[in-house]
């Protein structure tokens, strides 16, 4: 009889890990570790047609439109914001240097201060590489690395190689889910879904943030049509 309790036991107690072990799993499948909120925008039109324009999908803008972007980390994670322009260079607007320190719930805009990127006459397509993740992707990093520190007359031939590392990277992460994407609510107000009414030249983009939350991985590649 001791034999049997003892045996029982045991049984329970591998049973009860098993059960712990798979919650343990089903929870980090489902954790929030990658939340951050985010703001792309554009002044676009002409005169007393000017207007601001929150960019989500992909969109056309013209000569001479401005966009701004803002990113501002509400958990420890690492977002890059990979620019490839329609000259086909690349290149890294955020984070401003992978050695700075993380830092925590402060708005980092793109470009720095108040200053807006303004469409050249250079038309094609501009796009916009947008990658956040839970562990920092140190191989990603490397490369735009050589590409940075590359002559001139080699910078070409390294674009096409780090946009098919983009590819594998959300190709790798591709089980994993974005939970929520949604404008940022404060005072019964919802923030990122209407932009008339203000001083599109005074706006603080952060307003107009979106806040993104998933479990491990997050990407999204948005085209700007430059005509």
């Amino acid at each position: 009889m001791k034999k049997f309790y003892f045996n029982t036991f045991f049984l329970l107690l591998f049973v009860g890990g098993l059960t712990m072990a798979n919650a343990a799993m089903q929870n980090s499948d489902t954790e929030e570790n990658v939340n951050y909120k985010w703001s792309f925008v554009a002044k676009v039109g002409t005169g007393e047609g000017r207007r601001l324009s929150t960019i989500t999908r992909d969109t056309i803008l013209h000569s001479g439109e401005e966009f701004k972007m803002m990113v501002n980390l509400l958990k420890k994670s690492y977002v890059y914001v990979i620019h490839k322009s329609s000259t086909s260079e690349l290149s890294v607007l955020y984070p401003y240097s992978f050695d700075a320190p993380m830092e925590l719930e402060k708005n980092f805009y793109i470009p720095k201060g108040r200053s807006w990127f303004k469409l050249d006459k250079n038309t094609g397509d501009e796009t916009f590489y947008i990658l956040a993740s839970q562990e920092r992707l140190t191989d990603l990093e490397n490369r735009l690395r050589q590409y940075s520190d590359a002559a001139q007359t080699n910078k070409k031939d390294l674009v096409a190689g780090i946009i098919t590392d983009i590819k594998e990277i959300k190709k790798k992460y591709r089980t994993y889910s974005t939970l929520a994407e949604r404008p940022i609510s404060i005072a019964g107000n919802v923030r990122g879904t209407k932009t008339d009414a203000v001083d599109i030249d005074r706006i603080d983009i952060a307003t107009l943030a979106t806040e993104i939350s998933a479990n491990n991985f997050y990407s999204k590649t948005i085209t700007i049509e430059h005509k």
